[in-house]
């Protein structure tokens, strides 16, 4: 069960040709439940504190495979909108 509406959601032709479908799969996933992967604690804690729907900001998560390729996730604040992405495309 996710704990915020992701909008449309998309992903950069980067980021799919890098990740396979299944890797991105939990991403999104992780995301969905607030499991922000592999941000510092203050990051996490500024996710935490943009679901709040009174003052909802953007959801930023990063995620690594295990041969250490970033992926990132990122909602708007808005919530109209999730995208899948790489670092690099930001």
């Amino acid at each position: 069960m996710s704990k915020f509406p992701f909008g449309q959601t998309v992903i950069t032709r980067a980021a799919q040709a890098a990740h396979t479908p299944e890797f991105v799969q939990s991403c999104l996933q992780r995301h969905a439940q607030g499991d922000w992967g592999d941000l510092d604690p203050d990051d996490k804690a500024l996710n935490d504190a943009g679901l709040d729907p009174e003052h909802p900001d953007r959801l930023h998560s990063s995620y690594k495979t295990p041969g250490g390729l970033k992926l990132w996730v990122i909602t708007e604040w808005d919530r109209s909108a999730t995208t899948v992405l790489l670092p690099e495309d930001y």
